[in-house]
């Protein structure tokens, strides 16, 4: 159902819109943990190393693919909130066609480049099959990804959180047992891990983009939609440039900090990939509810309704904190007990590496929350050049202090990156915000 964003409590509106959401993103983690979970319980440490390492790579894939969802979820929530139906329509078509046309161009050079890459992070001779093939079967679902973010950035921008959420909770689901399946059953490795992982996403995908379209063929329109607008993807681009720079920029950052981690063998390298990913299921959670709040700053803006902003501001960051507590809990004093998840029989580099990893970073998740619902407004509102100054001080932050600490203090200094980027960013993109939303709406002195 599509929901207006514009009517009602903030709170109770994106509460109700950004709780599927959370849970959507719950259940997307799940194809990755699962990955390193099953590699490292039913094929042993190196594999779960391997399927890390390569999931590094992956995240600049996944930083498009986000680009293009952002794009047109920021753009088709403005034409929805304005009742521009046609016009929303085009540029759904638009979006397609330029999705597309980034998907080729991604997917062959990755095809060819994929070792070398994998080569040039400082890769270990004993990771290198596995990570390899791991990552030539995620190139052959790029499409799947693709689409399936493309679809639930429409889905969004009506208002509508749940539907993705069922697909993506089933799908997901399947993919687990699929990953043991393949594993077990079938004696496949790794490689069998990342085929459950093709098929799955390919299943979600086709659900979503058909039950999409059936969507947006009910909204009301005059005549037959133009499929493709210049003027509407120069807005798309606007909105998604940025985004996939972000992300790409923070995926290439992780990657030179991978390589940095690299060096210090096998077992801080399995204990740092099953540390991330379970880091990974808090920040992108907290960034799929600030793309919420993109969504619900882009409806407003399109209705007319600025002063709804900083409202819905205010009570996306009670709702990320909400969801923070249980996250810092579980991770600071019970990190032992998720790693063990991922190892079946840790050495106690990658143990230990994976408990401090999360018992640094967990309370400052505090921080990346505010960061990450500033953002969302920053974005919604298509303010691209704060966003972007607040997503670069933090990550070269981080590449540069995981540089020097670690030649100082081994993996605990790239640790101790994390907190410091985090909160200036954090501090950044407050700024950018009061700037933009409070101060300027304040009445002048007369």
């Amino acid at each position: 159902m599509n929901r207006d964003l514009t009517q009602g409590k903030p709170f109770s509106v994106l509460w109700r819109f950004c709780l599927p959401l959370f849970a959507s993103v719950i259940f997307q983690q799940l194809y990755n943990i699962a990955d390193s979970l099953v590699a490292g319980k039913w094929i042993g440490e190196n594999a779960l190393a391997a399927v890390g390492n390569s999931y590094e790579i992956t995240l600049i894939f996944i930083a498009f693919a986000f680009g293009c969802n952002m794009g047109c979820s920021v753009v088709v929530s403005r034409l929805f909130g304005a009742k521009e139906y046609d016009h929303l329509l085009t540029a759904v078509s638009t979006t397609v066609i330029m999705t597309a046309v980034v998907v080729l161009c991604l997917m062959v050079p990755g095809l060819i480049f994929s070792r070398p890459l994998l080569l040039l992070l400082r890769t270990p001779e004993i990771l290198l099959p596995d990570s390899s093939a791991y990552l030539d079967i995620y190139l052959l679902g790029l499409p799947f990804m693709f689409f399936y973010n493309i679809a639930t950035g429409i889905f969004s921008a009506l208002g509508d959180s749940k539907t993705p959420f069922i697909f993506l909770a089933i799908s997901s689901t399947a993919n687990i047992f699929m990953d043991i399946l393949f594993v077990t059953a079938f004696a496949m490795g790794v490689p069998g891990v990342a085929w459950a992982t093709f098929i799955c996403q390919g299943i979600s995908c086709v659900l979503a983009i058909v039950f999409v379209a059936r969507r947006l063929l009910k909204l009301p329109h005059s005549g037959r939609p133009a499929l493709f607008s210049g003027r509407l993807l120069g807005q798309i681009v606007s909105i998604a440039v940025p985004s996939t720079l972000q992300q790409s920029f923070i995926s290439v950052g992780n990657l030179i900090i991978q390589a940095v981690i690299n060096g210090f063998g096998p077992g801080v390298i399995a204990g740092y990939a099953a540390a991330i990913k379970l880091n990974n299921l808090v920040i992108t959670s907290l960034t799929t509810l600030g793309n919420g709040i993109s969504n619900y700053t882009a409806q407003n803006l399109g209705a007319g309704k600025k002063e709804r902003i900083h409202a819905g501001f205010r009570a996306g960051l009670k709702i990320v904190f909400i969801l923070c507590v249980p996250f810092f809990l579980l991770y600071f004093f019970f990190g032992e007990i998720f790693m063990r998840f991922f190892l079946e029989t840790p050495t106690q580099d990658a143990l230990s590496s994976g408990i401090l990893f999360l018992r640094i970073v967990a309370p400052f998740y505090f921080a990346v929350a505010a960061k990450l619902v500033s953002d969302g407004v920053l974005r919604g509102a298509g303010l691209m050049k704060p966003f972007m100054i607040a997503t670069f001080s933090d990550l070269l932050l981080r590449i540069v202090l995981s540089i020097a600490l670690s030649r100082l203090f081994g993996s605990v200094g790239i640790w101790c990156s994390w907190p410091v980027g985090w909160v200036i960013g954090m501090l950044v993109s407050l700024f950018f915000y009061f700037r933009s939303f409070v101060r300027a709406s304040r009445p002048s002195a007369s």
